[in-house]
C-alpha cells in the first residue's frame, strides 16, 4: 500500500491514473448504453441459444456484445486490424519499410491500423444489421434501421479506439490492453455470483468450505500457471569478442538472447477461437444452430459449450481440434515475427557469437531448432491453460466467461502496465511497485 501512495504522491502520475480510471467508468458505462430500435427480448432468447459458445466474446467485449449496446462490437476490430497490419508487413515491403522508419513509420502505420479498424468495423455492423433485420431481432427491419445499427456499432468501435489511444498517451500506457482487461474484469463479479449459487449455496457447512476450497484452488492454480507460461524464458548465451579502440581494449562481455517461451503470447487462442466460433455464431444467427445431421454435429464440435459433455463426448474432438491450431498458429505467427536469419547476421556484425557455434547460417540453424522446440512447450502450455476451465464448464456445467484465455490476458497486462508505471517512479527516484 506503501508503495501505492508513493505513486499518487507524483503529480505527474495521478494525473494519469486518474485519468485512465475516468475512461474506465466511460467504457463501461457505454457497454450498458442499448442501441435503440433492438428488441432486447429476442436478443436474450438468441444468446440463450447459443449457451456457452458465447463465452469468449462475452468475456472480452465486457458482455456489451450479449447486451447489445452501443460497445456491442468493442475493440475486436481493432485488435484484428493490428494483427493484420502486423501480418501484412511480413508480406510487404513497403509496410515493413514503415516499421523501420522509427517514429515516422509507426505513425503511418498506426493510422492505417485506424481506418482498417474503421473498414472492419463498417463490414460487422452492416453484416449484423442485414442480419438482426431478416431474423427479426430488431423493432423494425428498414433501410433507417440498420443504418442506425451501423452508425452506434461503428461509432462506439471508432470511441473505443480513441479512448485506448488517450490512455495510451495521457494514462499509464497500453491503452487498448487496459480497455480489453477491463472489459473481461467486470464479468468477475458475475462469474463468481454464479459459481456460488451453483456449488455453495445450499450445502452443507462442509460441502460448502470444500467447494469454496476447491474453486479457489482452481483459479489460483491456473494464474499460477500463467504467470511461469508468461515468465518462462530460454536463455541463449551471446560472447561478444574483444576489439581494440584507441589504447584500450573493450568488448569481450557476456549476455544472453531471452527466448519466451510463450512466444507469441495469446495471439494463437485468440485466431482458433475466433476461427472456430464464427461458423457456429453465424450457424445460429442465420437459423441453422439447431437440428440433427452432420453439419450439425461439426457446429456442436467447433462450439466449446459442448465439449467434454459426459452425455456426449463425441463432440469433445473439437478440443483436439483447438489444440491442434494452437500449436499450428503459434509456429505460424512466432515465423513472421522472429526472424532467426537477421539475428545471427546482428551479432555476426556486432562481434558476438554463441559459444560453440559458429557465427552466420549455422547460428541461425542453431537458433530456429531452440525455438521450434520451445514454441512447441509454449502452445502446449497455452492450450492447457486455456482447455481447464472449458473442461470445469463442460464437466460440471459451471457457466463462467472468465476462461484461461481471459487469464492469460489479464495477467500479461496487469505485469506490463505495473512494470511501465515502476519505471516511471524509478525516473523520479520512487522504488516503485515492482521493488523489494
Amino acid at each position: 500500500m506503501s508503495k501505492i501512495r508513493d505513486a499518487f504522491k507524483i503529480p505527474d502520475l495521478r494525473k494519469r491514473l486518474l485519468f485512465t480510471f475516468l475512461m474506465l467508468i466511460v467504457v463501461r458505462l457505454g457497454c450498458q448504453l442499448p442501441i435503440p430500435g433492438i428488441d432486447s427480448n429476442a436478443f436474450q432468447e438468441l444468446f440463450g441459444k447459443m449457451g456457452d459458445s458465447l463465452n469468449f466474446f462475452t468475456a472480452i467485449t465486457g458482455g456489451s456484445f450479449e447486451q447489445m449496446s452501443v460497445f456491442a462490437l468493442n475493440i475486436t476490430p481493432y485488435i484484428t486490424a493490428s494483427i493484420i497490419i502486423e501480418l501484412l508487413t511480413i508480406a510487404f515491403p513497403k509496410l515493413e519499410e514503415m516499421q523501420r522508419d522509427g517514429e515516422a513509420g509507426r505513425k503511418k502505420l498506426v493510422q492505417i491500423t485506424r481506418y482498417t479498424t474503421l473498414g472492419l468495423s463498417l463490414m460487422e455492423s452492416i453484416a449484423m444489421g442485414i442480419g438482426f433485420g431478416r431474423s427479426g431481432y430488431l423493432d423494425s427491419y428498414n433501410f433507417g434501421s440498420v443504418a442506425l445499427l451501423t452508425a452506434a456499432l461503428t461509432g462506439g468501435s471508432m470511441i473505443l479506439m480513441w479512448i485506448g489511444e488517450r490512455i495510451t498517451v495521457q494514462g499509464v500506457g497500453n491503452g487498448i490492453s487496459i480497455v480489453l482487461i477491463i472489459n473481461i474484469i467486470s464479468r468477475l463479479p458475475q462469474d463468481m455470483t454464479s459459481l456460488y449459487e451453483q456449488f455453495i449455496k445450499g450445502k452443507s457447512i462442509p460441502n460448502a468450505i470444500l467447494a469454496a476450497v476447491v474453486i479457489a484452488a482452481i483459479i489460483i492454480g491456473v494464474v499460477v500457471l500463467v504467470v511461469i507460461l508468461q515468465g518462462a524464458e530460454r536463455r541463449i548465451p551471446v560472447q561478444y569478442s574483444k576489439k581494440l579502440q584507441g589504447r584500450a581494449m573493450v568488448g569481450g562481455q557476456t549476455t544472453y538472447i531471452p527466448l519466451k517461451v510463450n512466444t507469441a503470447g495469446v495471439i494463437p487462442v485468440i485466431f482458433s477461437q475466433s476461427l472456430m466460433q464464427t461458423p457456429v455464431i453465424i450457424a445460429t444467427l442465420a437459423g441453422k444452430g439447431t437440428g440433427t445431421g452432420f453439419w450439425h454435429g461439426v457446429l456442436y464440435g467447433l462450439s466449446e459449450g459442448h465439449w467434454f459433455d459426459t452425455s456426449n463426448w463425441i463432440y469433445s474432438i473439437g478440443c483436439i481440434v483447438y489444440v491442434v491450431l494452437n500449436i499450428a498458429f503459434a509456429y505460424f505467427y512466432t515465423s513472421i515475427t522472429f526472424n532467426p536469419l537477421m539475428i545471427a547476421d546482428n551479432l555476426k556484425k556486432s562481434g558476438g557469437f554463441i559459444p560453440g557455434i559458429r557465427p552466420g547460417k549455422p547460428t541461425s540453424t542453431y537458433l530456429t531448432t531452440v525455438l521450434n522446440r520451445i514454441i512447441f512447450i509454449g502452445a502446449i502450455g497455452l492450450s492447457v491453460v486455456s482447455v481447464i476451465p472449458i473442461a470445469l464448464n463442460g464437466l460440471f456445467k459451471a457457466n463462467v466467461s472468465f476462461g484461461g484465455t481471459s487469464i492469460i490476458i489479464v495477467v500479461g497486462v496487469v505485469i506490463e502496465t505495473l512494470n511501465q508505471i515502476d519505471s516511471q517512479m524509478l525516473v523520479r527516484n520512487y522504488k516503485g511497485f515492482l521493488a523489494d
